[in-house]
């Protein structure tokens, strides 16, 4: 009799600490995901496909194609190594370069040039 007070105001403790749970679930962590979610699809997604993509095209480099490197360069792959690529920039110039500083294949010289005919 003197304690059935006291189990009755457990009793309410215990089912608020359940509903508080509930609570911080909806408020921390259910946001918290959603962050993440955004961060992923926003920066790290893209950034694996670019880099995949990357990886795709420097193992499907061959002789005689034309390459920019990550510093500007642009010149026509001679010889291919595993790791070291020899490109020439210019006529009988020749520079060693590493695989992975090939930022792409050139866009420069691929197009074909249109010749404009200038009626007189």
């Amino acid at each position: 009799m003197w304690f059935e007070g006291i189990a009755w105001a457990q009793s309410e403790t215990v089912s608020k600490a359940a509903g508080g749970a509930n609570e911080v679930l909806l408020t921390v962590v259910v946001p918290i995901a959603a962050l993440f979610a955004i961060y992923y699809f926003l920066l790290i997604r893209p950034q694996t496909k670019k880099a995949s993509e990357h990886e795709k095209t420097l193992k499907a480099l061959k002789r005689n194609d034309e390459v920019v490197t990550t510093g500007g360069l642009i010149g026509r792959i001679v010889e291919i190594g595993d790791k070291v690529l020899m490109l020439e920039i210019a006529q009988g110039v020749r520079v060693r370069i590493e695989r992975h500083q090939i930022a792409g294949l050139s866009p420069y010289g691929k197009a074909p040039v249109k010749k404009e005919k200038s009626e007189q």
